[in-house]
């Protein structure tokens, strides 16, 4: 997985905690992981369906419904 030192959170999110995840860009995958379990599994998907995934969020084309644990 990647270096501690490549995964970054987005300049939105805030140090309030809550619901961040953190991003790493790996040789042709992205790494997504909770940014408040670090040492926690991390989700591993291509680099092409990631870049379609946000797409589809900044073209307004998901729905992000809120779901409680």
């Amino acid at each position: 997985m990647a270096e501690e030192s490549a995964w970054f959170k987005s300049s939105y999110s805030n140090d309030t905690g809550g619901a961040c995840v953190e991003i790493a860009n790996l040789t042709s995958q992205v790494g997504i992981r909770d940014s408040k379990n670090k040492k926690g599994p991390a989700l591993v998907v291509p680099t092409g369906a990631w870049s379609s995934f946000i797409g589809l969020v900044r073209a307004g084309d998901v729905d992000f419904g809120v779901v409680e644990p």
